[in-house]
């Protein structure tokens, strides 16, 4: 507790004690109810004092959280990359949101119960709740900004606290206190609630309508044909799909119903595909630049996604290529330098089968191409992605020779990152790039330089990240997580 809460006496919800549980939607349950019960103490005694003088007591509640003991060292299946702890000891983490996160907490915790025979422990843990976030989905009430009140609101109540909300663990290098359990999950409660309300502020959507399978892209077009796409998907009764949400809080559940447009875009508008079970596909239009690349995959991660994908375009590097073929990137050449702090350059970025597989079907699906005569579409090798859009205005000697001597075949701004941050958060990442410039070889983007393939091909292309993303769908999710993600000393939890 900090030094300033000793002088004046702090107020909480009644202390419980830690229950123990065998049945994960049982202890779901319960992590539900004392989450709830948290945050509405929080609300109703921010609503009491928020408006008078300063109150003589502080209010304070904490997360729950999850607790698991294990003596043995006994192995799960091995198979998994995840639902096991690696070695006998105590470990925990605390929960925000259970309500949002209900289904991946009751598979995790079932996995946990079923590799290690042990019960797991739910209570409260020690970790505050700061007011803006348990107030955050009550519309009646608004944290006002520092200095609108009559006292300061970090007085009274607990605020985010940037000191302890990192990506500490997900990194590998938080420090381990042996007197404290080790994390069970890779993203603590307040690091949750921090990207939950960046996502909000970003997308104009809410984190609920995120879906499990995300498509990045950098090209507006993408957006017009995923909502043709989409409307096309609420006509057919047996598609599974059940609306789509945009920008603005806005959903549509049939095929010709209209879809308001913000007068004010958010800086990365988003577009839900939805499924009744969380299944169905989410596009989220970065823009340009490994800067926003890195800013919507740092908050998409703690949503705990199958796979991502980036379905953008890129210049081609090779004379034989043409304006609208297709790039499998297979390796990344990282010079985008925004996440060179949290996974260091030497790291590689290794494909995955099941991503690369599921893009590759896809092509052939759509173009009605398969092996040898794939080849005349689209290319398979490095892609490299720099932090500078006009890198060709450059001495050459520079960029191009690192290129060659990559063997990249074609470059962007922001596939690197996003597969680097797959690879550090442990989503499963792929991408697959049309070509739209070829500078290299004087074909720059320019109006009028596209041909009727090229427009074909941008056409399918998004088609095709669809049809890889439905590929994915139907595979186990033990399939699609693979160990290749995983470290030495893992949490438990995907």
């Amino acid at each position: 507790m900090p030094a300033s809460d000793m002088s004046i006496p702090v107020i909480t919800p009644k202390a419980v004690t830690h229950e123990v549980f065998t049945d994960a939607a049982l202890a779901v349950a319960r992590l539900t109810e004392l989450y709830d019960t948290a945050c509405a103490f929080l609300c109703d005694r921010f609503e009491e004092n928020a408006n008078g003088a300063k109150p003589t007591s502080r209010f304070r509640a904490f997360y729950p959280e999850i607790r698991l003991t294990t003596t043995s060292h006994a192995q799960g299946d091995t198979r998994l990359s995840f639902g096991h702890v690696s070695a006998p000891g105590t470990y925990a983490t605390s929960i925000t949101r259970p309500d949002l996160f209900a289904n991946y907490l009751e598979q995790q915790i079932g996995l946990l119960l079923g590799n290690h025979g042990v019960p797991v422990e739910i209570g409260v843990s020690d970790t505050p709740i700061p007011v803006h976030f348990a107030v955050a989905r009550n519309p009646d009430i608004t944290v006002p900004q520092e200095g609108a009140m009559e006292f300061p609101l970090r007085d009274v109540f607990d605020v985010p606290d940037l000191a302890t909300t990192n990506d500490h663990i997900v990194n590998g290098v938080a420090e381990r206190d042996h007197d404290q359990p080790a994390p069970l999950a890779p993203f603590t409660a307040q690091r949750i609630d921090y990207s939950l309300a960046r996502l909000s502020h970003y997308t104009a959507t809410t984190p609920e309508d995120f879906q499990n399978h995300v498509l990045f892209t950098n090209y507006q077009f993408y957006v017009e044909e995923f909502e043709a796409y989409a409307r096309k998907m609420l006509a057919d009764p047996d598609s599974g799909y059940d609306g789509f949400v945009g920008p603005g809080y806005h959903k549509i559940t049939g095929a010709e119903d209209v879809l308001p447009v913000p007068a004010k875009l958010p800086q990365m508008p988003s577009y839900h595909l939805t499924r009744p079970d969380g299944s169905g596909i989410t596009l989220v239009n970065i823009g340009v630049g490994p800067s926003n690349a890195k800013t919507a995959t740092d908050h998409i991660a703690v949503l705990r996604p199958h796979a991502w994908l980036m379905v953008g375009h890129c210049a081609g590097l090779r004379n034989s290529q043409r304006l609208g073929d297709f790039v499998l990137a297979h390796a990344y050449l990282r010079e985008d330098k925004v996440l060179d702090d949290d996974l260091p350059i030497w790291v590689p970025i290794p494909p995955l089968a099941e991503i690369q597989i599921a893009l590759e079907q896809a092509v052939a699906k759509v173009t009605a191409l398969e092996g040898y005569e794939l080849k005349r579409i689209m290319r398979t090798g490095t892609v490299a992605s720099l932090d500078n859009r006009n890198w060709e205005l450059r001495d050459q000697t520079g960029p191009v020779q690192r290129l060659s001597q990559s063997r990249a075949i074609a470059l962007d701004m922001e596939s690197a990152t996003i597969a680097a941050n797959g690879f550090r958060f442990r989503v499963p990442y792929g991408t697959l790039l049309c070509v739209s410039d070829k500078p290299l070889h004087g074909e720059l983007k320019l109006p009028g330089m596209a041909s009727d393939f090229y427009k074909d091909q941008v056409g399918r292309h998004l088609l095709i990240g669809i049809h890889a993303m439905e590929l994915l769908r139907e595979m186990p999710i033990e399939r699609i997580h693979s160990r290749k993600l995983r470290s030495f000393e893992e949490t438990a939890f995907l």
